[in-house]
């Protein structure tokens, strides 16, 4: 079979449960087919161990299709490394994002996996680092499984690529909040003028909709802002009222759909 023709699993891996959408190929990408796995938790284990142990009830139920997937940013860590023109190598930016990541989280940094990815030309970089043995069970799991993988991306990586040609194209040179909630969690990125300027992690609680405002204040006087950004894109697990916001021009996606989107 051509691998044109191949039918594609979109796999979006959480810590308690696989989100799946099919795509079906042929003269045109079909609309996707969605499904949930829930998935225990399993106590004192790490937090990708539970969904990845069950990879391969979904690796064997699906045949001929190639795999993509999309990794919970509760599984990565992210860092930016600002532009510097002396570095001239792949080497020379990997030992830079190694030293940055150790520095900020210490020894556990040497068993992480880094990845770089560029902004722009002559923005920072994006360096994403995940647990090494997640890594190796991953790509054990689909060589046993004899599956197909063809891409793997955190999800902030992933809902960036699908909004830089919607929403984010809108921006031009301003500036915005992109706000990612997962359970337990949050991840801001701003970006001004095109440019990546932060990423941060914090952990979060049922009432995160009635204190973003206070959230994003906080995060930019950190980042010390001459003027506050009002334009928020947020990517929620659920419903999300962005009319409750006046004083921002506030956007709403569902993380879902971007965790699922075709590409």
């Amino acid at each position: 079979m051509s691998l044109l023709w191949r039918n594609h699993l979109r796999i979006s891996l959480c810590p308690d449960r696989l989100v799946m959408g099919c795509y079906h190929r042929g003269l045109r990408v079909g609309k996707s087919k969605n499904s949930v796995i829930p998935v225990q938790v399993l106590p004192n284990a790490a937090e990708w161990r539970a969904a990845v142990d069950n990879l391969p009830e979904v690796l064997a139920a699906v045949k001929n299709h190639d795999f993509s997937l999309v990794l919970a940013d509760q599984f990565v860590r992210y860092a930016l490394l600002p532009f510097n023109p002396a570095l001239k190598s792949a080497e020379q930016w990997m030992a830079l994002a190694r030293h940055r990541l150790t520095a900020v989280h210490g020894p556990a940094a040497a068993g992480w996996d880094i990845r770089l990815t560029e902004t722009a030309p002559t923005g920072p970089r994006l360096a994403c680092a995940v647990d090494r043995e997640l890594v190796e069970e991953i790509s054990a799991k689909f060589v046993a499984a004899n599956a197909r993988l063809v891409s793997v991306q955190p999800f902030l990586v992933a809902a960036f690529n699908r909004l830089r040609s919607g929403i984010l194209s809108k921006i031009g040179n301003g500036s915005c909040w992109l706000v990612i909630e997962e359970h337990g969690r949050l991840t801001l990125a701003f970006i001004q003028r095109g440019t990546w300027i932060a990423i941060r992690s914090r952990r979060s609680d049922s009432r995160w909709r009635e204190t973003l405002p206070e959230i994003i204040a906080r995060e930019s006087a950190f980042l010390a802002l001459s003027e506050p950004c009002t334009r928020v894109i947020v990517c929620a697990q659920g419903a999300f009222d962005t009319e409750q916001y006046d004083a921002w021009k506030a956007e709403a996606v569902s993380y879902r759909e971007l965790a699922l989107a075709w590409e």
